[in-house]
């Protein structure tokens, strides 16, 4: 039986065509080569998601870093506020937290599903908050916040704003120059299809750290050249690809499962990605991921590193999550229905 890959949210499964290539290609090159071909992977990569000046974009190990990288830069003053929604993966988080504890930074946390913007405007009036962090899409339901109204409001009130772009950046539309946000971290091997080990922090030029300085480059040998190469790949296999069907599919997935017996969906019917959260009464979360794979499906069963965004919808101890990629057909998402039903009729037995 061949295996459906359906963690995409996770890590992408395949890789674009041409990602293998270009790395071997950069593990290839001569030393001498290292800064042509880190200025043509950057711009490459910038260029992709509408960044005007590609040196204002820092390559990093992963998004977890470039969130580490953006969240602590800051010139932090005990009683600062940061804000982030209540759907945040821990690459957010525990930065914060660690303000928190260290710093004496207010943590505030909106809630609402997925993103309650007047809670927002209450917040921003008491003042004193310097950074609204928040994802563009939730890594557990695919429900994406609407980015554009939390910048306006953010910045009325003088706030920077950072997005996650972990989930977002590769699935849907992603245009910096016109997002309005302060700074962007993404991951490589999501969205984009390159490899792991590699990601972004784009920083809006201007951005006051204090008497500190901006995330940036020491010395070129220690950045993962082959990675950002195979990263480069991938968004420029993507820019002339077919439609990506992940989102339809998610939304014909979701169709199919809220009025299935059994089943709880989590994931709302608004703007997503293409990942969705469900339950299945009678299968305990350690189970699932057995389960489905009897059926030839690889889903991801879990807390997927987002445990006060499952407490907020209602599931502490995990969800089931399909998460479609470019790569997937209809009749991937007929055998995850197939699966869903083979559990639903055996609780019932």
């Amino acid at each position: 039986m061949t295996e459906i890959y359906l963690n995409n949210a996770g890590t992408t499964w395949p890789k674009a065509p041409g990602v293998q290539q270009a790395i071997v290609a950069a593990l290839a090159a001569h030393p001498r080569q290292y800064g042509e071909l880190f200025a043509s992977a950057r711009g490459q990569i910038a260029g992709a998601l509408g960044i005007a000046e590609p040196a204002s974009l820092v390559l990093t190990p992963g998004c977890t870093s470039a969130l580490a990288a953006a969240v602590t830069s800051l010139p932090w003053q005990a009683g600062d506020v940061v804000v982030t929604s209540a759907l945040e993966h821990e690459a957010v988080l525990s930065p914060v937290q660690r303000l928190e504890r260290l710093r004496g930074v207010v943590h505030e946390a909106i809630g609402g599903r997925p993103f309650d913007l007047e809670a927002l405007k209450v917040v921003l009036a008491r003042g004193r908050v310097r950074l609204v962090a928040v994802t563009g899409a939730s890594n557990v339901t695919g429900e994406r916040l609407d980015v554009a109204a939390i910048v306006e409001v953010a910045h009325q009130a003088g706030a920077l704003v950072l997005l996650d772009a972990a989930q977002s950046a590769g699935v849907v539309e992603l245009d910096v120059g016109s997002l309005g946000v302060d700074m962007l971290a993404f991951a490589g091997h999501k969205g984009p299809l390159g490899p792991q080990g590699i990601g972004g922090l784009w920083m809006r030029p201007g951005i006051d750290f204090g008497d500190g300085e901006a995330p940036s480059y020491c010395d070129l040998g220690s950045t993962f050249l082959a990675g950002a190469a195979g990263l480069a790949r991938g968004l420029t296999w993507l820019a002339s690809a077919p439609p990506n069907p992940a989102v339809s599919l998610r939304r014909a997935l979701r169709d199919r499962l809220v009025d299935e017996p059994g089943v709880t969906v989590l994931g709302g019917d608004g703007p997503a990605t293409g990942t969705l959260s469900f339950r299945i009464t009678g299968l305990p979360i350690e189970r699932a991921e057995a389960h489905f794979a009897q059926h030839g499906v690889l889903v991801r069963a879990g807390r997927h590193c987002a445990a006060e965004a499952l407490a907020t919808l209602g599931v502490p101890d995990g969800s089931i999550r399909v998460s479609f990629g470019p790569f997937n057909t209809p009749a991937h998402l007929e055998a995850v229905v197939a699966a869903v039903v083979a559990a639903v009729v055996a609780a019932r037995v």
